[in-house]
């Protein structure tokens, strides 16, 4: 035991009660001299003391054998407890919302992957609603890349670039079906029509299409 602490803890109870050395040591049929060398930590009261002490000032026997009220220490104790476990909320919050994002984030990416071969395959090629689709599902597999990667500070330049590599991918397999399968651009952003011939303006190239629905229809690619 710390007698210099319970010492100083009978002076406190001592203050608080407003009486004086002299008041207490009256009420406890004790001398002057020995509440004063109990507040100094010098000795101890005897144990017959310390439980009617306890009983003055309205306090538990081990708090006075500890020297400090528990009740004090509890708080402490309930505000410790309740910081870790306002974090552990947060953290599990935070691990949740990164979850479900996550899964959120894969949900779009296979719808996006989905939508965007079918509109390539769905639609023909002289069809603006395969290229506008296909946008549509670049669109959204960049928007579930952002959800996935949400905890990268790089994030949106990751979801941008990847957009930008679709697309880009996009008109180069478009170019390669114009120039080795022989079908029009699916990304032409412009068309002109004449009485023979329609002419497609795709991104880096333009389509010339001669003698369109006869049997002597060909393409030429002007780069």
């Amino acid at each position: 035991m710390n007698q210099i602490k319970i010492g100083s803890f009978l002076k406190e109870l001592r203050n608080e009660k407003g009486l004086t050395q002299a008041q207490l040591a009256e009420k406890l049929n004790a001398s002057n001299r020995s509440v004063s060398r109990w507040e100094t930590g010098n000795t101890l009261p005897d144990i017959s003391i310390l439980v009617e002490l306890a009983e003055f000032y309205e306090i538990d026997i081990r708090e006075m054998i500890a020297g400090e009220r528990k009740s004090e220490v509890m708080k402490e104790e309930m505000k410790d407890t309740l910081v870790k476990v306002a974090e552990y909320t947060n953290e599990d919050k935070e691990m949740q919302c990164y979850k479900m994002r996550k899964m959120t984030g894969g949900i779009l990416i296979g719808f996006g992957v989905f939508l965007t071969f079918s509109a390539l395959m769905i639609f023909p090629s002289d069809s603006s609603w395969g290229c506008i689709y296909s946008m549509i599902g670049a669109i959204i597999l960049s928007t579930g890349l952002y959800q996935v990667i949400c905890k990268n500070k790089y994030k949106v330049i990751l979801s941008i670039g990847c957009f930008l590599i679709l697309l880009g991918s996009f008109i180069f397999v478009d170019y390669l079906g114009v120039t080795m399968g022989n079908q029009v651009p699916r990304f032409a952003y412009e068309k002109e029509w004449s009485d023979n011939m329609i002419i497609y303006k795709a991104p880096f190239y333009t389509v010339i299409r001669h003698n369109y629905d006869t049997e002597n229809e060909y393409m030429e690619v002007i780069h």
